[in-house]
């Protein structure tokens, strides 16, 4: 544990949606603001290429429609590729501003999707890609699944650095893995807006003697097409509920809901050191002789070598 004090940033925004322009550009002036206060910044679940909220993209069971093929289509076209000018320009915004960013974006891969987080580093390295493991209900319809070959944990910004993406942080072994590699900051980018997620984040935290980033997106009607097909009106579509946590449960910025913004936190890393001298689920509390975690840590997927850095 190299670094005593951390600064880090959460970022609560919304997609510019099926505009992956507008997002990026956007991206860029979230970035600019975070690197003013932190070393390490996280963004939502699929901030780059969009959350397609309320969408069925015409699927029905045995039945497809060409006009849910069409909507597919615009979304595909919103994704990026790992090896891909848009990635591109993330890492050198990074390196720009000396920034570490754990960021939510939908990748493009042959002719399948996935919701990815992307760790880049301070120097503007792509250092690592975690697909999804387990897309949920509807998502399984756009996504595809990742496997185990993205679910390291790596040192990053002076800690040990992993993500769960959304309700990846609800399968109990994914997180004993992410613990027994000794997350010191686990990131949770999500579209999860209800006020349970936020018990849930706190639990991890105690749970892991670990400190959580989670970032939420805000968005609105006006983020989407006009045309879109679902969600129109004057309530916002995810209502945010981003927050940072401590080893010990405690909030300690958050939650946003209702607005646009970014929490910011001072993480004393020394605390999870306090907090493991009576739980440490991977170590003295672990009980090896009775339970024990076995991970696939193999790629699976005929998917592009780019997603492995």
């Amino acid at each position: 544990m190299s670094e005593a004090v951390l600064g880090v940033s959460v970022v609560q925004a919304g997609s510019v949606a099926f505009d992956t322009a507008a997002t990026l550009d956007k991206f860029e002036h979230f970035a600019a603001q975070a690197a003013r206060q932190a070393r390490l910044a996280v963004f939502p679940e699929a901030f780059i290429g969009g959350y397609p909220k309320g969408m069925d993209f015409g699927a029905r069971v045995g039945a497809r429609s060409d006009e849910g093929r069409d909507w597919f289509a615009r979304y595909y076209d919103s994704a990026v590729r790992i090896d891909g000018p848009h990635v591109a320009r993330m890492c050198k915004t990074a390196k720009a501003l000396s920034l570490a960013m754990v960021i939510g974006i939908i990748e493009q891969a042959q002719g399948t999707l996935y919701c990815t987080a992307l760790f880049i580093a301070e120097d503007g390295r792509l250092v690592n890609t975690h697909r999804k493991l387990m897309p949920t209900a509807m998502e399984r319809l756009i996504w595809g699944m990742g496997d185990g070959a993205t679910t390291r944990v790596i040192d990053m910004a002076g800690a040990r650095v992993g993500a769960a993406i959304c309700w990846e942080n609800y399968m109990p072994l994914y997180r004993s893995w992410l613990y027994a590699q000794g997350v010191e900051v686990y990131c949770a980018p999500t579209v999860d807006d209800r006020p349970q997620w936020q018990t849930s984040m706190r639990h991890i935290a105690y749970e892991g003697r670990c400190f959580v980033l989670s970032a939420c997106q805000y968005a609105t009607a006006a983020d989407y097409p006009r045309d879109y097909p679902a969600g129109q009106g004057g309530d916002a579509l995810i209502k945010g509920g981003s927050l940072i946590v401590s080893p010990f449960g405690e909030v300690l910025a958050g939650p946003l809901t209702g607005q646009e913004g970014i929490l910011s936190a001072e993480l004393e890393l020394r605390q999870i050191v306090r907090g493991k001298f009576d739980l440490d689920v991977s170590g003295h509390y672990g009980r090896p002789d009775v339970f024990s975690l076995k991970v696939n840590t193999t790629a699976m997927l005929c998917a592009d070598a780019a997603t492995q850095p």
